[in-house]
């Protein structure tokens, strides 16, 4: 598996590519802005773009959605129906695209394969009610929820601090450790993260 980041727009918000070596299919997760870059860097990646994925529906994840849309026809989009739901009945053009594209909502527990990678999706609201993490072998794709040394902001619509504690519980308490790709500023690893995080620590607390 090879993982590309970029961060992108005003934000400085995490975009990762990631590429299956085998089959030379690959994925998006969080394509927050600047499509017609990150367009071009894809077309050096060398992989064949399948899916899009996306840890939340906030703006700065999800701005550059209608540019992959547009430039590539059956392209499957991967999101949470809580956070596509929370963003009201007058939807952002971005979603009607990926409804026309192929939106599908994704669960707790449930997988995506692209190539053959296998995506597992982590349901952990807080940041947003539909907040997920996508775990693939030993990486972790966690948004908003964790980032190194801290975790997303629950002071926006929809974010629930209690709920985010729960969340921190539970990659606190997740088997093995992992590589952690966050959506904002650098890579950590699940166990840093466990020794040194102090929200963590607060979920340990509160727990």
């Amino acid at each position: 598996m090879e993982v590309k980041g970029f961060s992108v727009g005003q934000i400085m918000t995490n975009c990762y590519f990631v590429g299956d070596e085998n089959t030379k299919k690959g994925c998006i997760i969080d394509p927050g802005d600047e499509g017609e870059r990150l367009g071009r860097e894809w077309a050096s990646f060398g992989y064949e773009l399948d899916a899009i994925l996306l840890t939340h529906g906030h703006f700065d994840h999800v701005s550059a959605l209608a540019y992959f849309v547009r430039n590539f026809p059956g392209l499957l989009i991967y999101v949470s129906e809580k956070d596509v739901c929370a963003e009201g009945s007058d939807k952002p053009e971005f979603w009607q695209c990926g409804r026309e594209s192929g939106m599908r909502f994704i669960h707790e527990g449930e997988t995506i394969a692209v190539g053959s990678m296998i995506f597992q999706v982590l349901e952990t609201p807080g940041h947003t009610p539909g907040s997920v993490i996508f775990k693939s072998g030993g990486m972790l794709f966690t948004g908003d929820t964790l980032f190194a040394g801290s975790c997303g902001r629950t002071d926006f619509p929809g974010g629930d601090w209690r709920a985010m504690l729960a969340s921190l519980k539970r990659l606190y308490d997740l088997p093995g450790e992992f590589k952690v790709y966050p959506g904002h500023e650098w890579t950590t690893t699940l166990g840093d993260e466990r020794r040194t995080n102090c929200f963590m620590r607060q979920a340990l607390d509160e727990a």
